[in-house]
């Protein structure tokens, strides 16, 4: 029995981090934890200030010390298959889902994060009925509520999410994700939503986030009304709003390009051992909004391939081999360590952590945008492996980047001139990679590709040895899952709407012409 001291501790901690003061809690798990070693409520959290602090080893280390002292702990072995698949560790995510499935409670909170895994790891039917099961138990959650919105859209199920968010915002109507995810379901045809949505933005105050969830909401809905003005004004507030919640450190990525650049040349490519000979990856790679989802499902609807997804497993495998410490995913050193990493072991490592998401057939798609990054040591790691990289007009990129509001990834696109710089990088890495891997991977044009769909196609499944099908062209009535921002989009036939888009807001959009054309990218005409 725990002493009286103890429990109002405890009670505390938890009420400082509901209240997001970190440091507070903290104190009180050291107090705790200090009197009282084998703790596990003081342990467990201690995972859960990690958790908010993005220190995901540092909850890796909480939670499994509560595993240990109390290993029937489901909360726990859930909260470890989501941190083990965000570190691209699959087995060891669907080991710890496996305990936490067995050991379940039923916690709804812990059916929920149950079904947030299952569909990181790609199955979102499994997903779905985890998280309805938690709704079940709280039907008046707006955290479940739209949790399963945003599955059930994922799977094409479009009326069943505005159900869904419908009940959440009769819950509680200010919710801004809810209010979000709602304006991304539908074409709008008229202002009702967009004038709440405005009075909303102007009681929400400073809550950053929050501003920026309404603010795209408008620019989305604005754009669907061609309400131009509007729309561009949204947008730019929504990535002011955004923007103050993320750190960028440019000069740390203009120096990992620098260092990618110098490092992976083509003498480095025909040095050292062979990599491992698999055939069975595709790799879909270029900037965010640039038609890499479209592509991926023009080969996925091919009989002989499976959508994986967007891995995360290349660079982890990389990392882990290369010994990489650094706090950033990426940097200088990353290129410099990565350049004597065994090119074998790696491409086998991948192989390894892709398993549980490669599905059944011959050949896998793996659609992470910014792999092109790693051409090269894709090149030497999967020598038999094929690489699709999306091209698209630049202005088109970089403001179809600007105007949407990713979850945890692209921290560069919220300002125009930081967005042109970050596309000059890549297109200039680009270039490079052309120049010494030439005939190695396959470009294609996004606007070609939506004006003249079935050429483009047959020369892209040529290229990936395939042969060809006529279901490539009717990608649209794929049913597989989307869980990409083009979600919607992709259930319809290609199309040219996008070309061009950001024509409509040409003078608006000065900065990011002027820096691309600065720093040497050619714009269409």
């Amino acid at each position: 029995m725990n002493q009286p001291w103890m429990q109002k501790t405890l009670k505390e901690g938890f009420n400082h981090l509901s209240a997001g003061r970190l440091n507070e809690a903290g104190d009180c798990c050291r107090r705790l934890l200090e009197s009282k070693p084998d703790l596990v409520e003081a342990h467990f959290l201690v995972g859960l200030i990690a958790l908010e602090l993005k220190q995901n080893w540092h909850a890796v280390s909480a939670f499994g010390s509560v595993t240990k002292l109390q290993p029937d702990n489901a909360a726990a072995w859930a909260n470890l298959a989501r941190l083990f698949m965000q570190a691209g560790q699959p087995a060891r995510a669907d080991s710890a889902l496996e305990k936490a499935a067995a050991l379940n409670d039923e916690n709804p909170i812990v059916m929920d994060l149950i079904g947030t895994v299952y569909g990181l790891l790609g199955d979102q039917i499994e997903a779905g009925e985890w998280i309805g099961r938690a709704l079940q138990k709280q039907p008046d959650s707006i955290q479940f509520l739209i949790n399963q919105a945003n599955n059930h859209m994922f799977l094409d199920k479009m009326d069943e999410a505005e159900k869904l968010l419908g009940q959440a915002l009769e819950l509680r109507p200010e919710n801004p994700n809810a209010h979000w995810l709602l304006s991304g379901l539908r074409k709008a045809t008229d202002r009702s939503h967009i004038e709440l949505l405005e009075q909303l933005a102007q009681q929400e105050g400073k809550n950053q986030r929050a501003l920026a969830f309404l603010y795209y909401s408008i620019g989305k809905e604005s754009e669907d009304i061609e309400d131009w003005d509007n729309a561009f004004d949204a947008f730019a507030r929504g990535a002011q709003a955004r923007r103050s919640t993320i750190d960028f450190d440019e000069q740390a990525e203009i120096e990992m390009y620098d260092a990618f650049a110098a490092t992976f040349t083509k003498e480095w490519l025909e040095q050292g051992g062979d990599g491992h000979d698999d055939p069975s990856p595709i790799f879909v790679v270029g900037q965010p909004r640039t038609g890499t989802t479209l592509v991926e499902r023009i080969i996925t609807s091919h009989s002989q391939v499976h959508s994986a997804g967007e891995l995360k497993q290349f660079g982890n495998c990389l990392r882990r081999l290369a010994n990489y410490q650094e706090p950033k995913r990426q940097s200088a050193k990353l290129a410099e360590l990565a350049a004597d990493v065994n090119p074998n072991q790696l491409g086998k490592a991948y192989m390894q952590t892709t398993a549980k998401m490669r599905g059944s057939q011959p050949r896998f798609v793996d659609k992470l945008p910014p792999n092109y990054l790693y051409i090269p040591l894709i090149l030497k790691a999967l020598p038999n492996a094929r690489i699709v990289h999306l091209r698209r007009d630049p202005m088109d990129a970089c403001f179809s980047s600007f105007k949407q509001l990713f979850a945890d990834a692209y921290p560069h696109s919220y300002d125009q001139q930081e967005m042109a710089r970050h596309h000059a990088r890549y297109y200039h890495l680009m270039d490079t990679w052309r120049e010494r891997f030439s005939g190695r991977f396959f470009d294609i044009s996004y606007e070609d590709t939506a004006q003249n769909l079935e050429p483009n196609a047959r020369r892209l499944i040529e290229f990936l040895g395939l042969g060809w099908e006529d279901a490539c062209l009717d990608f649209h009535s794929q049913k597989a899952a989307v869980t990409t921002a083009s979600v919607v989009q992709v259930r319809e036939p290609a199309h040219t709407r996008s070309v061009g888009r950001w024509r409509r807001y040409q003078d608006k959009l000065t900065e990011m012409q002027q820096t691309l054309t600065e720093q040497g990218v050619p714009l269409q005409q």
